[in-house]
């Protein structure tokens, strides 16, 4: 063989051996979301469907005169679904419905986000922290986390919100998260613990890596499975908070619309037999977010999971 050919085979034996490395490399990223994803069609619809109606929720109010719909109009008290130019009718004060449900929804939704995200990284931060460190520093968060999660806070924060005159949205958020991490913090402290005894740990301990690199750098990318079905369910029982706190009249002030305080509504037997379309758009809707929720949270929890084995 001439050595010009010779020369062409091998590189094309060369080109096709990378090309064959290449692809049985295993899928990182974002690609191991994507194809978990396209493995799981219920995930795959409860994504498409939870997008669908936070774009909604998010982008009617710009199309819609929604002081306007919530305005009380008792002439109108009452309209069935349909009629008068109520899509789902309208409510003891003849306050649209579809418009309450719009703001409800967006109220209800960033309260269970802002509190999800603000326990989350104060929890996170702090069980990682402790549990790394162990010993005193472990001993006194420890002492403390006891302490708040043998009260009740449920209660305690209704009693906050009757003492508190005027507070807004932002304030139920900080009253709510003031006991919220606590759980958090006790979750993420025992998986660190066992991440801080594993030998990789040591060997950066040995490299001279700092802590909090080692802490935040290291142990917590190894917590990404525990940190999204955290989060996931997290935000959907931040949602089930504020809406039971506004079901019993201790949520989001009075005239601020939110899933509870629509489905608080059904207050009377009449309108719980005979007036559903007050009360009932909001528990469905409440319904179908903590389904979607959950489905696209095992979806990233598996993705996440594939991902730290594969690394």
């Amino acid at each position: 063989m001439e050595p010009n050919n010779q020369h062409l085979v091998e590189e094309t034996e060369l080109v096709q051996e990378e090309a064959a490395q290449t692809s049985s490399l295993p899928p990182m990223g974002f690609e191991v979301i994507r194809r978990e994803f396209k493995r799981d069609k219920i995930a795959m619809a409860a994504l498409i469907i939870l997008v669908a109606i936070l774009v909604f929720i998010f982008i009617a109010p710009f199309f819609m005169d929604i002081e306007e719909a919530t305005k009380v109009n008792i002439f109108n008290r009452f309209t069935p679904p349909g009629q008068d130019g109520y899509l789902l009718g309208s409510d003891e004060g003849g306050r649209d419905i579809l418009a309450q449900l719009i703001v409800g929804a967006r109220n209800s939704i960033i309260i269970g986000w802002s509190v999800t995200m603000i326990t989350s990284a104060i929890g996170i931060a702090i069980g990682i922290f402790s549990g790394y460190h162990g010993g005193l520093i472990d001993d006194i968060t420890m002492r403390i986390i006891d302490f708040i999660m043998v009260l009740p806070t449920f209660i305690i924060i209704i009693v906050i919100t009757t003492i508190i005159t005027k507070y807004d949205m932002w304030t139920l958020i900080w009253v709510i998260s003031l006991f919220g991490w606590a759980s958090v913090t006790r979750l993420f402290r025992t998986a660190t613990l066992s991440e801080a005894s594993k030998e990789y740990v040591s060997a950066s301990k040995t490299m001279g890596t700092s802590d909090w690199k080692i802490m935040f750098g290291e142990v917590m990318p190894n917590l990404s499975s525990l940190i999204i079905a955290h989060l996931t369910l997290g935000f959907a029982g931040s949602i089930g908070i504020e809406t039971g706190l506004s079901f019993l009249g201790f949520g989001l002030p009075i005239g601020t619309p939110s899933l509870g305080t629509l489905i608080g509504t059904a207050k009377s037997a009449d309108i719980i037999e005979n007036k559903t379309w007050v009360w009932l758009p909001a528990v469905i809707l409440v319904l179908i977010l903590m389904l979607t929720i959950n489905y696209i949270g095992q979806a990233l929890r598996r993705a996440a999971d594939s991902r730290q084995r594969l690394g």
